[in-house]
């Protein structure tokens, strides 16, 4: 009996990650279809449902193409108008911020992974090098399996060990929980 048990908990595990993919689909798919329904209600007629979708298509296009090629003037008017906000200008521009850094559209310094003890010594983990003074580095610690929480911590340079994954290699390792581990030859290098 226990054997069929963990059978079925592995069978369960191996269809997590295709009922997430699933989800998202579900997600994107229901939020398209929700638009459409509001944007056909409007209008009552599916050439001009589709006329607009593909005019909002176009302009995200656009706006893409030209935020990657340095700065869009849309984007500058958002930025401008919701600066002036009290409230929302701190979580605007703290969200833009962690978005640019995962996004890798904001290439001040070089995005680097590096290697910490955490949360104590002996214990070393993944971290993401998001800004340095000096010779003192700002980490951010993702926790696994979620890579958007975490902790945000200042270390000395000397506390901390360069790694050769980069920032997508380090994402796949905290979401496996060390399964998809490319680097395993840096686990040598880790003082004990």
């Amino acid at each position: 009996m226990k054997k069929i048990f963990n059978f079925f908990l592995i069978g369960v595990l191996a269809f997590i990650p295709i009922v997430v993919i699933l989800k998202i689909v579900s997600f994107v798919k229901d939020l398209v279809s929700e638009l459409f329904k509001m944007v056909y209600n409007y209008s009552d007629n599916y050439i001009m449902t589709f006329t607009l979708f593909l005019i909002s298509f176009a302009m995200f296009a656009y706006v893409g193409y030209r935020v990657s090629m340095g700065r869009s003037l849309i984007i500058a008017s958002i930025d401008a108008i919701i600066h002036k906000i009290p409230v929302l200008n701190s979580i605007y521009r703290v969200t833009k911020k962690v978005v640019n850094m995962l996004s890798g559209h904001e290439r001040k310094e070089p995005k680097e992974v590096v290697y910490v003890e955490y949360p104590k010594q002996g214990i070393w983990v993944p971290a993401y090098v998001t800004n340095k003074e000096g010779e003192m580095y700002i980490l951010f610690i993702p926790t696994s399996p979620n890579p958007t929480s975490g902790f945000t911590v200042i270390v000395h340079e000397s506390k901390v060990i360069k790694s050769k994954m980069d920032v997508e290699e380090a994402a796949s390792f905290i979401i496996s929980v060390g399964v998809d581990f490319n680097k395993i030859n840096e686990i040598g290098n880790l003082p004990q």
